[in-house]
């Protein structure tokens, strides 16, 4: 997965040590379902979303990165929350070390998704129970219980 010149412009200054970056995640619903996307980097099934740029409006970004790793738009409906602790504490495998703080929000679709196959693996609907018997991203089973 690419990773942005402002984080890459900061790994040639810290190296591998924790950065605390903001993001956004998309909360897709239809009805009681869930739309949940296996990522590549884990092979964990979690929600869509990611870093915000500098400059860059949350709601735009969330925009783009649906766009970017499930190929559709999105309405934007509101916010479910934000989240952030050790749930979104990550290491890559290349050593890096980032805490995200994530805001969610509740979207709906405005085509049908298609996974990039370089983040995103593949794309289902869950309803929540369905969703917690799955191997899930540390944080996903807290925002849809907000959402």
């Amino acid at each position: 997965m690419p990773v942005s010149p402002y984080i890459a412009s900061l790994r040639a200054h810290v190296g591998h040590a924790l950065l605390l970056i903001p993001a956004v995640t998309a909360v897709i619903r239809d009805g009681e379902r869930f739309l949940l996307a296996r990522h590549a980097d884990s092979g964990q099934w979690g929600l869509v979303g990611g870093s915000i740029e500098p400059g860059e409006h949350p709601a735009d970004a969330l925009v783009r990165e649906v766009h970017e790793e499930i190929g559709t738009g999105i309405r934007v409906l509101g916010i479910v929350g934000v989240y952030g602790g050790e749930e979104l504490t990550v290491e890559y495998p290349n050593g890096d070390r980032v805490a995200y703080v994530t805001t969610a929000y509740s979207c709906t679709l405005t085509g049908a998704p298609r996974p990039d196959l370089d983040e995103i693996l593949e794309v289902a609907w869950f309803s929540r129970d369905e969703a917690v018997a799955l191997d899930l991203q540390p944080y996903v089973e807290r925002v849809l219980a907000d959402a």
